[in-house]
């Protein structure tokens, strides 16, 4: 909530069937602070039934956006039959995928090689070998293929650009294979590849009009009591961890853009966009902008990124004291000698792509129930995907009488980097779910049947959205 809602005075309305769910929920935060909880009567049935809208899915006004940029700005695009056709007969192109590299490992397309959507006009000018090579984008399914693709020729690149019609979605349904475990990234640029980089922006920037800002202005926009501001550097986590703003939060700006509501919960608030280069943030402005966000750039970051670490999404109340931390190695020689049970309560999606072994999965919010047939004096380690909410989740166990509790430091991210293994969670291992895993959305990839159904499903889904969200009055988009 500090990182969604900085501002404690902004009105928030909670919404659950769960009346205990939202009644712990307005505990909590009028504890740390917020002035302006509401919760709302009858929840989502009460809502639908007077007449407004519902939506699946996450990061609907996103999607709906790229639609409209789309069918607005003609960008163009091949289909998998034609990119495959090119790939066989040795068709010069650059393909490259414009999501995370976290993504990107999970499954990709033959060839590829992955620039996250706010590097493009970063990477890509120098990465390609000349100016009429085409450039494909792809993502998995239309939103990231849309915008990457009209970046670089909003930016000006020269080389024919064309966005992957419905991404790797597209490329499975026309039966054709995929590769999961790659890891190439496009490079970062060489000083003259960066120069050419800031020259493309400084154009869409003037172009834009967008504002700029000195890093003296923040204070006051992120001190203004009336109004919410949000501070986010759009670099890669590693440019990050080298060196950033201080109170700056990192989140990649391609994501940024694909997924708003993700990271801004606050509506009509600011933005202010960071990296030191004016590329990544004139990129990101570029399209938040249109979205109908009031955005700003930071024009002076690059000398004063005092900072340094990883980023650590602040939280509203610390952990039980007695939730004890254990290390990886430590971990490693407990479940050698059988000495702890490990109960993971991160995302259940990564924790079946790769869980620490013998760890079984319960979801949070159900924890307690799922642990009821344990004694209290079983020593339990909580594990979660970066080490970030199994301290809470410990304590949520010392609270419900467990007297030996502890949570694994940096997580399973922390575990595989520490080199110890991780086992996949396969079709005959549902014992060690505990837990509905109703946590989050599958995508169709992950789902154990009915893929290919489930992949048309989403991409009618994806294009449908534009319809439902121009309904909505406070969509303001200016493509």
């Amino acid at each position: 909530m500090p990182s969604l809602v900085p501002r404690r005075s902004a009105r928030i309305v909670l919404v659950d069937d769960d009346l205990s769910l939202v009644g712990r929920a307005n505990n909590l935060l009028a504890s740390a602070g917020y002035t302006n909880v509401s919760v709302l009567d009858g929840g989502n049935p009460a809502w639908q039934a007077e007449g407004f809208l519902l939506f699946s899915g996450s990061g609907i006004i996103s999607k709906a956006f790229g639609e409209l940029v789309e069918h607005e700005r003609q960008t163009p695009h091949v289909d998998a039959e034609t990119l495959a056709d090119w790939q066989s007969r040795g068709v010069p192109h650059v393909l490259v995928d414009s999501r995370p590299l976290a993504e990107y490992r999970t499954v990709s397309l033959p060839g590829a090689t992955d620039c996250p959507g706010a590097e493009l006009v970063y990477r890509i000018p120098e990465a390609v070998p000349n100016s009429s090579v085409p450039v494909v984008v792809n993502c998995a399914g239309r939103t990231r293929s849309i915008i990457g693709a009209q970046s670089l020729r909003d930016a000006g690149i020269t080389n024919p650009v064309y966005a992957l019609k419905n991404g790797t979605m597209g490329w499975q349904l026309a039966g054709l294979d995929v590769v999961h475990g790659a890891s190439n990234l496009v490079p970062e640029p060489s000083v003259a590849g960066r120069k050419t980089a800031r020259a493309l922006a400084a154009k869409v920037l003037e172009n834009d009009a967008i504002p700029l800002l000195d890093v003296d202005d923040l204070t006051m926009l992120t001190t203004d009591a009336q109004r919410t501001t949000y501070v986010f550097d759009v670099r890669q986590p590693d440019a990050f961890e080298r060196g950033h703003l201080p109170g700056s939060v990192n989140v990649a700006g391609g994501q940024l853009v694909q997924a708003t509501d993700t990271y801004v919960a606050v509506r009509n608030a600011r933005i202010v966009l960071v990296d030191e280069h004016l590329v990544q943030s004139v990129m990101t402005a570029h399209w938040l902008s249109r979205m109908g966000w009031e955005v700003f750039v930071v024009n002076d970051a690059g000398a004063r990124m005092t900072a340094t670490g990883p980023n650590v999404p602040p939280v509203l109340c610390a952990p039980a004291a007695n939730a004890q931390p254990i290390e990886s190695k430590a971990l490693d020689a407990a479940l050698r000698d059988g000495r702890c049970v490990v109960v993971d309560v991160g995302e259940s999606y990564w924790y079946r792509q790769g869980r620490i072994p013998g760890s079984w999965y319960a979801m949070r919010s159900a924890l307690t129930r799922a642990v009821d047939g344990l004694s209290r004096t079983t020593p339990i380690v909580v594990a979660c995907g970066s080490g970030s909410i199994a301290p809470y989740a410990a304590s949520d166990l010392l609270t419900h009488g467990f007297e030996d509790v502890r949570w694994l430091v940096g997580g399973r991210n922390g575990w595989k980097k520490a080199g110890f293994a991780v086992d996949i969670v396969g079709d005959g291992d549902d014992d060690l779910i505990k837990t509905p895993t109703d946590d989050m959305w599958y995508p169709p990839w992950a789902r154990k049947e009915g893929v290919e159904e489930a992949m048309m499903q989403y991409l009618t889904w994806e294009v449908g959205l534009l319809e439902s969200v121009a309904k909505e009055t406070y969509v303001r988009f200016q493509v």
